[in-house]
C-alpha cells in the first residue's frame, strides 16, 4: 500500500510539472502565433490555480487508497430485491442489479416475490419474503 502510495506521488509530481510546462508553452509560444498576447500576471494566477487543483486531487486520491473496505456483507442487511427462482429453500436473488445466493428463512419463496434481506450466512444471503413491490 506505501509503495502504491509512493507510486501515485511521483506520478502526480511529473504530470504536475509536465501540465505546467503545457500552460507556459501555450500562453508563451502557441497563442501569440494566432495574435493572441496574454500578459505574465495572467500566467502565474493560472499556475497557481493549477496546481491548487493537483494538490487537491492528489490529497482526495490518497484519501481513496487509504480507505479501509467494509468487511462483509452488513451493508446489504435490510435491502430489497426479487427472488429469481424459486428459494425451497436455496435459490438466488437479485439484488441491487446484482445476482446473489440466497437461503429463505421462512421455508419457501416463489419466483418473482419480493424479498427484504435480514442476514447473511457466509456468503449467501438470508432473507425473508417481504409485502414490499
Amino acid at each position: 500500500m506505501r509503495n502504491k502510495i509512493n507510486t501515485l506521488l511521483v506520478w502526480k509530481i511529473i504530470t504536475s510539472v509536465f501540465e505546467q510546462a503545457v500552460l507556459v508553452a501555450v500562453v508563451l509560444w502557441i497563442l501569440p502565433l494566432v495574435d493572441v498576447n496574454l500578459p505574465l500576471w495572467v500566467l502565474i494566477p493560472s499556475s497557481i490555480v493549477l496546481q491548487a487543483y493537483n494538490v487537491f486531487s492528489y490529497r482526495k486520491s490518497i484519501q481513496a487508497l487509504r480507505a479501509q473496505p467494509m468487511p462483509g456483507m452488513t451493508n446489504m442487511v435490510g435491502t430489497h430485491g426479487e427472488a429469481v427462482n424459486p428459494l425451497a429453500p436455496d435459490g438466488f436473488v437479485k439484488i441491487r442489479g446484482e445476482l446473489w445466493a440466497a437461503t429463505a428463512v421462512d421455508g419457501k419463496i416463489t419466483t418473482g416475490q419480493s424479498v427484504t434481506v435480514v442476514g447473511q450466512n457466509g456468503l449467501k444471503l438470508v432473507v425473508r419474503e417481504s409485502n414490499q413491490t
